[in-house]
């Protein structure tokens, strides 16, 4: 098993477009959650989330692919958009690279129709009488009814893996991962196996997801997740562990890291923000919404990465927690990070981001990968900004509100899914 290591980032979040913008504005517990602008919201029963504004991938990918961003959904934009920056960021030299040694894996989640595009087309295939012909989406006597050729191409969600390998000619494994929100963590562990393995030397990987749309809104308000409290200002909603939490704000973005060979990136002289060590991943098997309420499988998937990592749970310093804001999952990780670590928990430090940038789905997770990183190569740990009435049952030390320098050798990310899906990875300061 060859070391690896993350030799690139490529960020694009609510607080943060860029790998430093958005480790600044985490830094400072500067919150990207806000009044929703991407479509009319005002009688929707909510209007708050975390959304990427104003963002163009174009500046960020080889020019002869720019053509194709015309045809790729929001969240392949996302995806595309951090590949790039993290290809810039590591210095790859893609050109010369070989390409059969050169992947991708990407997470993402339920990739959402456009309503906008759809309602119309739907609209057109109704009859009279209320029934409906799908046959008049198709009539080539009709110029202005056929389907775009490429539509499909938008929803597919193995397209954010494709558009990234063929902007930087990956030849080499190519994965997509749909494990609701462990989609992103699940992408990088894979990855770091591959690199680890020796089937490639070098892999872009992480997650990119977009749910902002009014349809994806009412379908998590309707399984009660998302915080409705209107109450509190936009930037205030995400509090994760803090007794008041009720429910997380959803939001979108993308992360990717580059993971490659330690002695490759060594002898190139790249950027090395963290060593991978190991990663596992669970199942609960006890509910399709609700987590083991005892950690049980989460517990699980911190374990099997503490032992393929082969690090002793005592030298785990910090973990950049799943923390969702909703009172199941706070509960939960809770007590799986005490069933695992014992009494060492009431002296490591956790942090959620999300809340600062909400909950994006299957890129949560590789948000946080980037994040933690990033704490240890700066050895500097984001705080849970909100923590200010703590709940009982969450009870250790999640840095609340004001960011923390600490020397950690091991840390965590953790992430925890709809259907009981359970990821963690473990990583090293290099």
């Amino acid at each position: 098993m060859r070391r690896v290591v993350i030799s690139g980032l490529g960020v694009v979040a609510p607080n943060g477009v860029g790998k430093d913008a958005f480790w600044q504005a985490c830094v400072d517990g500067h919150s990207g959650i806000g009044p929703i602008r991407s479509f009319d919201a005002s009688n929707h029963p909510i209007r708050v989330a975390g959304e990427v504004l104003d963002f163009s991938p174009e500046p960020f990918i080889p020019d002869k692919f720019r053509k194709s961003v015309k045809v790729m959904g929001r969240a392949a934009k996302f995806g595309i958009g951090a590949a790039g920056l993290a290809v810039a960021d590591s210095g790859l030299d893609t050109a010369n690279m070989d390409p059969e040694r050169f992947g991708v894996v990407m997470g993402t989640g339920l990739v959402p129709m456009d309503l906008g595009e759809l309602a119309p087309l739907l609209a057109r295939a109704c009859q009279e009488d209320g029934a409906f012909d799908e046959t008049k989406l198709l009539d080539p006597n009709r110029p202005d009814s056929p389907l775009f050729p490429l539509w499909l191409l938008k929803y597919l969600p193995n397209m954010v893996a494709a558009h990234i390998s063929m902007a930087f000619n990956c030849q080499g494994p190519n994965n997509t991962v749909v494990t609701a929100c462990v989609a992103g963590t699940q992408a990088v562990g894979e990855g770091y196996r591959l690199v680890a393995r020796g089937d490639a030397d070098v892999m872009l990987c992480g997650g990119a997801d977009s749910r902002i749309d009014p349809l994806m809104l009412l379908a998590y308000t309707a399984l009660g997740t998302l915080s409705k409290c209107t109450g509190r200002a936009p930037e205030e909603r995400s509090r994760p562990f803090d007794r008041l939490r009720d429910g997380f704000v959803i939001s979108e973005g993308a992360a990717v890291l580059v993971l490659e060979d330690y002695e490759r990136a060594k002898a190139r002289n790249a950027p090395i923000y963290a060593e991978v060590k190991g990663w596992g991943s669970t199942f609960d098997a006890y509910s399709v919404t609700k987590p083991d309420p005892e950690g049980r499988g989460g517990a699980r998937a911190i374990t099997a990465a503490l032992t393929e990592a082969e690090v002793d749970f005592r030298d785990v310093g910090y973990i950049n927690a799943h923390g969702t804001s909703t009172k199941l999952n706070d509960a939960m990780e809770t007590a799986a990070v005490k069933r695992v670590f014992g009494d060492h928990a009431r002296g490591m430090q956790l942090s959620s981001i999300k809340s600062m940038i909400g909950h994006s789905i299957g890129a949560s997770g590789a948000i946080e990968a980037a994040a933690l990183a990033l704490s240890l190569k700066t050895q500097v740990y984001p705080p849970t900004i909100n923590l200010t009435n703590p709940d009982p049952a969450c009870d250790l030390d999640y840095i609340p509100n004001t960011a923390r320098a600490a020397k950690v050798r091991y840390g965590l990310s953790t992430s925890f899914g709809f259907g009981g899906q359970n990821g963690a990875l473990v990583m090293a300061s290099v």
